[in-house]
């Protein structure tokens, strides 16, 4: 089995590859709403088993680039579920002419996913327009590369990428985002309506998901970047 159950309704896998000579693994995160549609956020390469694993839990619904950087995989998705709506990061690609179910993704846009999930584009950070979601049945906070956690073992390039930028065996904002931080007043309007959300867990675009003090780990990881 690829698919991977986190709790109910959510379940993830993982892709590996490298990218600059960089070992990584990147997740996919899977939520089936109440009308059976599932909602793919970030997602990876989808072949056989593991299309038939999807298909097996719902229709894919929602095909979801997240951010600026998470884009490699998901226009191969959308052409292979091309009835699901696919939902882009602010600046993630040109909607193509002849699919109108392209839509980027911003305050005021139509937003069927709901009341199970809400979606906030984290402001401030022009370079990366992360989309931070929310899954309120099962108070699962859902990030990218906003806030990252690499635990365990792990190539010995991947430990000192990790390391490098901050997230080796703690929870925080790499550098590699804290960089691109533009406008700290808009970051910090960010912060705090993401800091409303009652969650308890947090999954990552990247290694670790975290099960514990979830809310308080992500205060003190995103109260660090906006402070002045």
């Amino acid at each position: 089995m690829h698919l991977k159950k986190i709790t109910s309704n959510v379940w993830h896998t993982e892709h590996h590859f490298s990218t600059g000579g960089i070992p990584v693994a990147t997740r996919m995160t899977v939520v089936r709403l109440k009308n059976g549609g599932l909602w793919l956020h970030s997602p990876i390469p989808i072949h056989g088993e593991l299309e038939q694993e999807l298909l097996q839990l719902g229709h894919v619904q929602f095909v979801v680039a997240p951010n600026k950087g998470h884009r490699l995989f998901f226009a191969d998705c959308a052409a292979r579920f091309p009835q699901a709506q696919v939902l882009m990061a602010p600046g993630t690609s040109s909607k193509p002419a002849q699919n109108s179910d392209w839509l980027e993704l911003n305050e005021h846009t139509p937003a069927p996913w709901r009341p199970e999930l809400e979606m906030h584009v984290f402001q401030g950070i022009p370079d990366l327009n992360e989309s931070v979601w929310l899954h309120l049945p099962s108070k699962t906070l859902v990030l990218t590369d906003l806030c990252q956690c690499w635990r365990g073992s792990m190539p010995l390039r991947a430990k000192l990428f990790a390391w490098a930028t901050g997230v080796k065996e703690q929870f925080a904002v790499p550098r590699t985002v804290q960089f691109m931080l533009k406008d700290r007043r808009a970051a910090q309007a960010s912060v705090q309506h993401i800091l409303q959300w009652d969650f308890t867990r947090v999954i990552f675009a990247h290694n670790s998901i975290l099960e514990t003090d979830a809310h308080a780990a992500v205060t003190r990881a995103l109260t660090a970047l906006v402070r002045d």
